[in-house]
């Protein structure tokens, strides 16, 4: 296992994250099967587990909580808040109001006392930064978070939220944390220059593509991942852009396979090559799922690899583009951008 610098915070993080998104409901991950993985991420190296409040509706944080329980101080443990957390209209968001009441809520679920890392899972545009920054300043200084981040934000958002930390004297974001993969490579031209220009740790997550990049989709065979039975209209190969994605993995698979690896060795390898990302982001619904990711752990790919990734999916392209989740609110919505 490689250990990186987590941004400019002195915390050293294992280049691959446990996520826990599939403990629950989600992914049905059961309590026991969430230990043996928790078990085995650790023996493997791995020091930082991420989870949030959305995932399963809490289950997750429980879930990770027991498995977790007598060892926190050897963990970098970090969630996530700002998803809705059921139908009341408040209990969402950035404000002050919920995030105060919702990083009690997922302490307790977590059975601790503070989380190293609060995340800001969503940019919540009806909030303003210096609300969102003052609150978790406070959270800081409280000693309930070592320090927080942000989650899927557009580039010119990092940038907005560092000059706010910085006009109202307010702690800033360490961390971003955004999708990332051979196949969809747009942060590349914007999101990962701020990052570097301001020092943030990326922890990014769907490295695999969600299971585009496993292995386990190729032409002529069934899909059949957890993903495509929940979504299944980002695996129909009628749609153009996963014609395109299947096309990718075909080329990619004989790239890995004239390289002497396999598809997770490439695509993990690949997302942790570039210079701006700390560490890859696996979620693991299995324990062999998880053996098959922790082989790429030391995976390092050379210059003739990555030319030849960046042959078929070049450089700041996104394969599926409408799959991104940092489109500004006034693309969406028509009332946005009429008077």
């Amino acid at each position: 296992m490689q250990y990186r610098t987590l941004g400019r915070t002195g915390v050293q993080v294992s280049s691959l994250v446990l996520g826990a998104m599939n403990f629950g409901k989600i992914g049905r991950t059961t309590q026991d099967e969430a230990i043996a993985i928790v078990d085995a991420a650790l023996e493997g190296g791995i020091n930082l587990i991420d989870t949030a409040d959305w995932y399963s509706g809490g289950e997750s944080e429980e879930i990770v909580g027991k498995a977790i329980a007598g060892r926190r101080e050897d963990i970098v443990l970090a969630t996530k808040a700002t998803m809705p957390m059921g139908d009341e209209r408040n209990h969402q968001g950035g404000s002050r109001r919920w995030l105060v009441t919702e990083l009690d809520s997922s302490l307790r679920r977590l059975g601790v006392d503070h989380v190293d890392l609060y995340q800001i899972h969503r940019w919540d545009p009806t909030t303003s930064d210096e609300e969102t920054l003052s609150a978790l300043t406070d959270l800081q200084r409280a000693g309930k978070i070592r320090y927080f981040g942000s989650s899927t934000f557009p580039a010119y958002r990092l940038v907005q939220a560092q000059w706010a930390a910085r006009e109202h004297r307010l702690s800033r974001y360490v961390t971003e944390q955004p999708s990332y993969s051979i196949l969809q490579r747009g942060i590349e031209t914007h999101v990962l220059p701020v990052t570097e220009q301001y020092g943030l740790g990326v922890l990014a997550w769907s490295p695999l593509a969600s299971g585009w990049l496993s292995g386990a989709i190729r032409e002529g065979q069934e899909i059949a991942t957890n993903r495509s039975k929940s979504l299944p209209e980002r695996f129909d190969t009628s749609i153009p852009s996963n014609r395109a994605r299947l096309d990718a993995v075909e080329r990619l698979a004989k790239v890995a396979d004239e390289a002497g690896l396999t598809m997770i060795q490439l695509a993990l390898g690949f997302v942790t090559a570039h210079p701006a990302v700390t560490s890859a982001i696996i979620g693991p619904r299995t324990l062999d799922h998880l053996h098959s990711q922790l082989a790429a752990a030391d995976t390092v790919l050379s210059a003739d690899v990555l030319d030849a990734i960046d042959a078929i999916v070049p450089p700041g392209t996104d394969l599926a583009p409408h799959e991104k989740f940092d489109t500004p609110p006034a693309l969406l919505d028509p009332s946005l951008r009429r008077r």
